[in-house]
């Protein structure tokens, strides 16, 4: 009989499980599940397994219905999906203060404010900031990117407060994925938000101040309080994927001047009466924000011209024909393609 279980864990080994009773267990896929290159399972993945007697692992039958997914563009294709977590109520993303990326963080606030989760930043190692005015006029540039009903916090391993505040974030029974670059401190982070060395790190290089890549599973870590955390490995590919909410929820204050333009369909570009590029133009918007800001856009709408097309193909495509099993071998090579 089936029994019902959650992924907790995903690394370079076969998908860790945890049962309803606490047993954890390693588990595969059923055949019926990847074949023709269907959904795999990931962390925080509700599933069903069985566990055969005679097999060595359980075995995933079902995945069931995801209430929530993040979900990027997949580097490997032209244009399909990847989930790389599911079921979690809030995003948190994670910055080094001495080193922020305004456009990753945009990028990586659409990503996150698409799944529907609550959203936060976290601006990590306050204690390699250059001095207090560099810190302080950092995290002003944040607050004003992500606008005033998204929090904003300044941690520091060395400052206990400042990390009790990031903790109170996480309510009991909720899941947070911690998503940012590689080198960013989200291992530390969970380790001290954990109060025990969970998560393997490594010391930050003195050159440049920056960590070294150290994460390279996802794994839902329990915290005492009783909230769980997903330190989510450094993701270098942040491709969009029918962002169309999260761009609005990411650029709230463009979303709000494009309700003022003439037009409805208003592209923002030469049009009469563009309440955006009149921001612009004022200095009420500030044009690096709106470049960004028309990036993201084509890039979204570009992908979904590229699944548009891929659709038309395939119903194009002409049936495939048998060939008599006399055929020669060698018109037999190809078969399928990427799984």
């Amino acid at each position: 009989m089936a029994m019902r279980g959650e992924v907790v864990k995903l690394d370079r080994g076969f998908p860790l499980i945890r049962l309803e009773d606490g047993t954890q267990l390693r588990a595969e896929h059923a055949v019926s599940l990847v074949k023709g290159g269907g959904e795999r399972a990931v962390v925080g993945d509700e599933v069903m397994v069985d566990v055969p007697e005679e097999h060595d692992k359980a075995i995933i039958v079902e995945i069931l219905p995801r209430w929530r997914t993040f979900t990027r563009k997949d580097p490997t294709e032209r244009a399909l999906p990847q989930v790389l977590a599911a079921n979690f109520d809030q995003v948190i993303v994670a910055q080094p203060i001495n080193d922020v990326n305004l456009r990753r963080l945009e990028r990586e606030l659409v990503l996150a404010f698409e799944t529907g989760a609550q959203v936060a930043v976290v601006l990590t190692k306050a204690d390699l900031a250059a001095n207090f005015q560099q810190m302080t006029e950092t995290e002003q540039q944040v607050r004003a990117l992500v606008g005033p009903e998204v929090p904003v916090l300044v941690m520091s391993a060395q400052d206990g407060a400042s990390v009790e505040a990031v903790r109170a974030l996480m309510e009991p029974d909720t899941m947070t994925i911690l998503i940012g670059r590689s080198g960013v401190g989200k291992s530390s982070l969970v380790n001290l938000l954990a109060g025990s060395q969970l998560q393997q790190t490594q010391e930050v290089r003195e050159a440049d101040g920056k960590g070294r890549h150290t994460t390279v599973s996802r794994q839902i870590v329990p915290l005492p309080n009783g909230a769980r955390v997903v330190d989510m490995p450094g993701v270098r590919g942040l491709g969009l994927w029918e962002a169309e909410e999260g761009l609005d929820a990411a650029f709230s204050d463009i979303a709000a001047l494009a309700e003022q333009c003439r037009f409805r369909d208003c592209r923002h570009q030469n049009e009469p009466g563009c309440a955006v590029r009149a921001a612009v133009e004022s200095g009420q918007l500030s044009p690096q924000r709106f470049a960004s800001y028309q990036a993201l856009v084509q890039e979204t709408h570009a992908l979904k011209q590229r699944r548009e097309e891929a659709r038309w193909m395939q119903k194009e495509q002409p049936p495939v024909r048998k060939r008599p099993h006399s055929a020669k071998r060698s018109n037999l090579k190809k078969r399928g393609g990427k799984r």
